[in-house]
């Protein structure tokens, strides 16, 4: 069984043992004094912890989050990570975003395009300690590609791979392949599994640069 990181922790919430992470709510998600239920249906990091993947994540790292959305599963890397970059492209969701990092120092919403690294690059440290990717867009092994020179050496991307804005045309199966052989160019691949207990058509990789 994979250890999760520091910071997460299983609570019960109306009687029912979930993932938790000490914040401020937002997403409705359910609460137990200062711990707020993590929901993997709606997470595919979540999902990827709940599915016992080795994330090789520990807690405090320093995190680079592509394709951040309005926040829900970013504000939770940020609830047990260090400095934690969150990068959206689209303004609406990142209006919710702003809202979840106002009560989290350590959140840092940036308004930008994961698939152009160079606009975000002066922001962005060095050699952080992991990646997570949830972009819903075609070149998703590539988007990974280019924003692995934030990545330190040893660090993990942790990318969820959506088929279906890949080719809605084409088997699930065969998308994977693709992205998994596209992405070799940059990364061993150290785990993939299916996410469809929590999220249709698609994967969870850990891997980390070569």
């Amino acid at each position: 069984m994979s250890e999760l990181p520091a910071g997460v922790e299983r609570h019960t919430f109306d009687g029912t043992d979930r993932l938790a992470t000490r914040g401020e709510p937002v997403y409705g998600e359910p609460t137990d004094g200062e711990w707020r239920a993590w929901n993997p249906n709606r997470s595919k990091l979540g999902a990827m912890l709940e599915l016992e993947m080795d994330t090789g994540v520990t807690g405090g790292e320093t995190a680079l989050y592509l394709g951040a959305a309005s926040g829900t599963t970013v504000s939770h890397v940020a609830d047990f990570a260090g400095p934690t970059y969150a990068v959206e492209f689209a303004a609406r969701p990142a209006r919710d975003l702003l809202d979840a990092a106002e009560s989290r120092p350590r959140l840092f919403p940036l308004l930008k395009d994961a698939r152009t690294p160079e606009t975000y690059a002066h922001v962005v440290e060095s050699d952080v300690d992991v990646i997570v990717q949830d972009v819903a867009t075609r070149g998703q092994a590539r988007v990974a590609l280019e924003n692995r020179r934030f990545l330190a050496d040893d660090g993990r991307l942790l990318l969820a791979v959506k088929a279906r804005s890949e080719d809605v045309t084409r088997e699930p199966a065969a998308v994977f392949a693709d992205v998994r052989e596209e992405l070799s160019e940059g990364y061993e691949i150290l785990e993939t599994e299916r996410l469809e207990a929590y999220h249709a058509d698609h994967l969870g990789i850990v891997a980390r640069p070569r």
